[in-house]
């Protein structure tokens, strides 16, 4: 089954596979671009909250690659979702980007004390203001994207959320293709716990691949799902990229699928959601 390298979402095309920023800072983080766009990345997500959108870019400024062949994706905090604060928050991020707009500007946690009602027309607005190609959300439980879609009078195109095959995520994921929203998948590699698993090891070997593009490959062949995974190793960025030219088996796919548990989910502040139940 070969899996697609860009995801078709309500008039978005996003590529599929990412490079994920968080952590990455200062000529670390410029660098790690970089190498990313010269090994073939075409889509690199950041967030207001990460402290390195001037690095992402000055990376993507050092590259030589044109900035329209890149998808750039920021976020805006779950402290400033009031529509002023979304949009300074939005303004700020193309400043330190030195970006006229971003690809995709998603909000980056629900606030139970800031109402969808209010934060959602001011996302479309500030799409409409020309400060995003498209907008989005992120970690938002089924019934906070039902909400969004309803909110929003702009297209909402993808819904950020932690995904590995320790989590199950498959309320969300059956969620998603309703409303045409990509999913995009961040800890794909589950923080690398998931990469000593015995089934993973095993894939592995069997195609000559290591654990961490078995794992990509296993979120690619998944429809409508996407995946940005992090790393400032330039090796291992490399590797990440290079999972087009194999195929894992339904058998396989089952195998990774079935490693999911109840406490799989590695990201929990306390500010997040009521999140799904196991489906």
């Amino acid at each position: 089954m070969p899996a697609p390298t860009v995801i078709e979402a309500n008039g978005a095309e996003i590529p599929a596979l990412g490079l994920g920023t968080w952590g990455l800072r200062g000529e670390d983080c410029a660098a790690a671009v970089r190498t990313a766009l010269k090994a073939g990345y075409r889509h690199l997500d950041t967030a207001s909250m990460y402290g390195n959108e001037e690095a992402v870019g000055a990376g993507l400024r050092a590259s030589g690659v044109a900035r329209e062949e890149v998808f750039v994706t920021t976020k805006v905090w779950y402290e400033d979702l009031a529509p002023a604060d979304l949009r300074r928050s939005a303004e700020a991020s193309l400043r330190r980007l030195g970006l006229s707009r971003v690809d995709l500007l998603l909000i980056h946690w629900p606030n139970a004390r800031i109402p969808l009602r209010d934060t959602i027309p001011a996302l479309c607005e500030a799409k409409r203001a020309g400060l995003a190609r498209h907008i989005g959300v992120a970690n938002f439980t089924v019934s906070l994207l039902d909400e969004a879609v309803v909110l929003a009078d702009e297209p909402i195109v993808a819904n950020q959320c932690e995904y590995h095959p320790y989590l199950d995520q498959r309320r969300v994921l059956a969620a998603c293709p309703g409303h045409g929203v990509a999913f995009v998948s961040y800890c794909p590699l589950g923080r690398a716990h998931v990469l000593g698993e015995p089934t993973i090891k095993a894939v592995a070997e069997s195609h000559g691949r290591t654990p961490a593009q078995i794992l990509l490959r296993w979120h690619l062949q998944q429809p409508g799902v996407g995946a940005i995974p992090k790393s400032g190793n330039p090796q291992r960025i490399r590797e990440n990229f290079a999972v087009w030219d194999f195929t894992l088996s339904a058998d396989e796919m089952a195998r990774i699928s079935g490693l999911r548990r109840p406490d799989g989910r590695m990201v929990a502040p306390s500010w997040s959601p009521r999140w799904d139940g196991a489906a």
